[in-house]
């Protein structure tokens, strides 16, 4: 049987150990790499509603697939990102006030101050809006250390 020396392990351990504690800084699926699961970011802010975006009209932004409901909208983002995409990199805003990450659902977002905040479900949803702004101060508070604490 072949020995491996503790250096190797020790190395491996920690190579390891950083895939695991490490979270994508935009939050998608595990079977695809969809921003907002799909969704048009800039459609958000212009028609205040959660609106799918198609293929035809992605683009590629922090080492996910953005997508967008027409040439327009996706030209928008590209000029300014930071403006459309979500906060928290898109993961649940009421989960990263809780020094957490959770997934989301499109259709449960918020928009205050001119920022995107998207929630893990309409429950959650109503639980942030009965407290948001203390919650907006904790989860930012939180963000973006939560990518890479254990």
């Amino acid at each position: 049987m072949r020995q491996i020396n503790r250096a190797s392990v020790l190395l491996l351990t920690l190579v390891v150990s950083a895939v695991v504690l490490a979270l994508d800084p935009i939050y998608t699926p595990w079977h695809n790499n969809l921003a907002i699961r799909g969704y048009d970011p800039v459609a958000y802010f212009e028609v205040n509603q959660a609106v799918e975006g198609h293929e035809e009209f992605s683009y590629d932004w922090q080492g996910a697939r953005w997508r967008f409901a027409n040439a327009n909208h996706r030209q928008a983002f590209i000029d300014n990102p930071t403006a459309y995409a979500p906060q928290y990199g898109g993961y649940c805003a009421f989960a990263v006030a809780d020094n957490k990450t959770a997934s989301i659902e499109p259709e449960q977002f918020t928009i205050v101050d001119g920022k995107l905040y998207l929630n893990y479900n309409k429950k959650i949803q109503q639980q942030w809006l009965e407290q948001r702004s203390k919650l907006i101060q904790q989860a930012d508070a939180n963000w973006p250390a939560l990518l890479t604490d254990d």
